[in-house]
């Protein structure tokens, strides 16, 4: 893009000066005569359209637009494991046909759709979002447990987190619309994805131990096929519990001090999930500081959605 410009030529200038200026002009553009002295391109910027309860059907045909369902649809996803799915571990590609809760941008569930929708790119990209959890679990010492996600997880391997993050399910007990309903439901969802991978049993991590902190919306690619497009509900337990992990969730745990994370930050050979670097870097620690004591209170049952 050339920038235009006034030329001045002096009246004074001698004659070879003269053929000089008109030599190097008869290089440059000539534009039409009414063009701005500047010449500037509009570049059009577009965005995904806003996913809504009205759109959803025509923007993802394979969306379920009938909500909460008894018996979720079957899908075949595991019968023929071609495309995206062809290469992975069996069990992680069964577990791509649960359902997962599809949201608009406020968090209200507008349909239901399969776990390997969600976590495509090429839906993502258009703007795909569903519902999720995070969940803190704290010992009696304060220390956070944390997992390294297994080799065989299709999204984000091997890859270091916080003690278990997942998604409630597009079945009635854990779809809610209002706040309340969906904390509610991400809480039975957690306490079952704590046995499924740690093997934690119910009793001792009871649904009413969990507390509610806030949500957040956030989008990361884990290769160029696969991410996360998630609202995600931030949930913290404190229990003394006894762990047996699933070898395919699950490669190890660990349990830390807030300044044994820190310094686990720093080790260039540790990956870690997005997500978990979002929350820590902006909330974590803070809450970290104040467990079980009356500080803490201020934080849990924030009603904003935090955009990250």
């Amino acid at each position: 893009m050339f920038m235009g410009a006034k030329l001045v030529r002096s009246l004074t200038a001698s004659v070879p000066q003269q053929v000089a200026f008109l030599f190097a002009i008869s290089f440059l553009p000539i534009y039409p005569a009414n063009m701005s002295e500047t010449i500037t391109e509009s570049v059009t910027l577009t965005s995904p359209p806003e996913i809504t309860a009205d759109n959803v059907a025509t923007l993802f045909p394979e969306v379920d637009t009938s909500l909460a369902r008894e018996v979720l649809p079957t899908s075949h996803t595991s019968e023929g494991a071609a495309g995206e799915l062809e290469g992975y571990d069996e069990e992680q590609v069964r577990l791509m046909d649960e359902v997962c809760i599809v949201l608009d941008n406020n968090d209200r569930p507008i349909g239901s759709a399969s776990k390997k929708l969600c976590h495509l790119m090429t839906n993502i990209d258009k703007g795909l979002l569903h519902r999720a959890f995070s969940v803190f679990l704290f010992d009696s010492n304060k220390r956070l447990l944390l997992q390294q996600r297994a080799t065989e997880k299709i999204t984000f391997p091997d890859m270091w987190t916080n003690t278990c993050c997942s998604h409630p399910l597009g079945i009635p007990g854990e779809t809610g619309s209002e706040l309340d309903a969906a904390v509610l439901g991400v809480k039975r969802a957690a306490q079952r994805k704590l046995d499924h991978e740690l093997g934690i049993k119910a009793e001792q991590v009871p649904l009413d131990k969990f507390e509610f902190f806030t949500r957040i919306h956030y989008k990361a690619p884990s290769d160029g096929k696969w991410g996360e497009h998630e609202v995600d509900y931030i949930l913290f337990i404190q229990a003394d519990v006894d762990l047996s992990p699933s070898p395919n969730e699950v490669r190890d745990t660990t349990y830390v001090s807030a300044d044994e994370l820190k310094a686990m930050f720093e080790q260039p050979g540790l990956k870690f999930t997005p997500w978990f670097k979002l929350i820590c870097n902006s909330m974590l620690f803070e809450w970290w500081s104040h467990l079980g004591t009356p500080a803490l209170d201020k934080y849990k049952n924030e009603q904003e959605i935090r955009r990250m």
